[in-house]
């Protein structure tokens, strides 16, 4: 009796709607787009808290890095914290040519990366299409002394260094009078489109972009 008991509990366990439970979980949440996060170097490595990090490692001279590509809602943020399993070293490893750090790329995938219903490895293949079909701006990409520009004008530098994209695609982000990132928006298809107004907007009337070191 006690091994029959068993054996009914092990098939049990294998059952197909054991196996339709796990497949749901990895189904896509609800959003409508992606906001790929362009990350300003220079801004985070002026935080004191974050001088410790490798990102602000003495030599690196990083200007834009990838911060994440996010699900986003057209009213909303997307969701978040969807589950799933650490990235494999290989992916890591791959990775750290658009992430600055190990540490982003699994916290990128563990908020935002679970969400999308794609592999690990379908994710950030997304993640270095995205990132690769953008071109940064001369005068952004390596600056070496401190430049004053309105939201407007970075968007507009962003636009014209990518005829392709509508300019309504690019959004700034910034914090205590500075620019913090450039988010840049995509299709589920990674095709360019406008960002709606939960992607966020720089408000102020002119920020600081902090030369790269």
């Amino acid at each position: 009796m006690r091994i029959a008991f068993l054996i009914a509990v092990l098939l049990l366990s294998a059952s197909p709607s054991s196996a339709r439970k796990k497949k749901k979980a990895a189904e896509p949440q609800d959003f409508s787009y992606y906001v790929l996060s362009l990350s300003w170097a220079p801004d985070f490595c002026a935080n004191s808290n974050a001088r410790s990090s490798a990102e602000c490692a003495p030599g690196r001279k990083l200007g834009f890095v990838v911060h994440g590509l996010w699900p986003q809602g057209d009213t909303t943020r997307g969701p978040q914290n969807c589950g799933g399993s650490p990235v494999s070293q290989s992916i890591v490893q791959t990775m750290l040519n658009y992430f600055p750090t190990s540490s982003l790329i699994q916290h990128e995938w563990t908020t935002h990366g679970t969400c999308t219903g794609l592999r690990a490895s379908e994710y950030f293949a997304m993640v270095r299409k995205a990132r690769d079909s953008v071109q940064i701006p001369d005068q952004l990409k390596s600056p070496t002394q401190t430049q004053t520009l309105t939201p407007g004008q970075i968007e507009a530098a962003f636009a014209a260094a990518n005829p392709s994209f509508p300019k309504e695609a690019f959004r700034t982000s910034c914090t205590a009078g500075a620019l913090q990132d450039v988010r840049v928006c995509f299709n589920k298809d990674l095709s360019p489109r406008a960002c709606s107004p939960s992607a966020g907007e720089c408000n102020a009337q002119a920020i600081k972009v902090l030369p790269v070191r």
